[in-house]
């Protein structure tokens, strides 16, 4: 990083492999662990109010959270705590990192290089976490939700280890 980078604050790209994944697909933000949604802290998510869903955990201490598929970033909370995603195919997604962490106002989230209208892939990097901070706080359950399943069929695979890319739909 260079002089100029450091005065005006560059943001580095956060470089991670491209994935190949098709338009129907939806897939893991990260490396981690796909839970059981009924266990998270938060009654609107743990009983899927807002649509299906699922949650994963994270143990690294701070993680890089995905697109989990192809489309238009539609919604990205300027806290970093909740991204949404329009598929290509119409399907509606929601990403809410953390169980009432808009209440940390954006303190253990970064925005990455992606805004709000932009094209993404499956795969490409939206909000680096700070899980170790937040953690001491909150709730770090990573919720990812079916908001619109614009009549698609679409059920959430059982908890496992996952790795980023991995399709977590049936």
């Amino acid at each position: 990083m260079g002089l100029f980078d450091k005065l005006f604050k560059k943001e580095e790209e956060v470089a991670l492999p491209e994935l190949n994944v098709s338009d129907e697909d939806i897939v893991a933000l990260a490396d981690g662990e796909l839970i059981d949604i009924a266990t998270v802290s938060d009654p609107v998510f743990a009983e899927q109010m807002m649509g299906k869903s699922t949650a994963f955990k994270y143990n690294a201490n701070k993680v890089v959270l995905c697109s989990p598929a192809n489309g238009t970033l539609g919604v990205l909370f300027p806290t970093g705590h909740a991204y949404g995603i329009l598929m290509n195919n119409g399907v509606e997604l929601l990403v809410h990192c953390g169980v009432d962490t808009v209440n940390a106002n954006g303190d253990g989230f970064k925005v990455l290089s992606k805004k709000q209208g932009d094209s993404v892939k499956a795969g490409d990097p939206i909000v680096e976490v700070d899980v170790a901070k937040l953690s001491k706080t909150y709730d770090m359950s990573t919720m990812l939700i079916i908001t619109n399943p614009n009549d698609k069929e679409l059920d959430f695979i059982d908890p496992q280890a996952v790795t980023r890319g991995q399709k977590v739909t049936k």
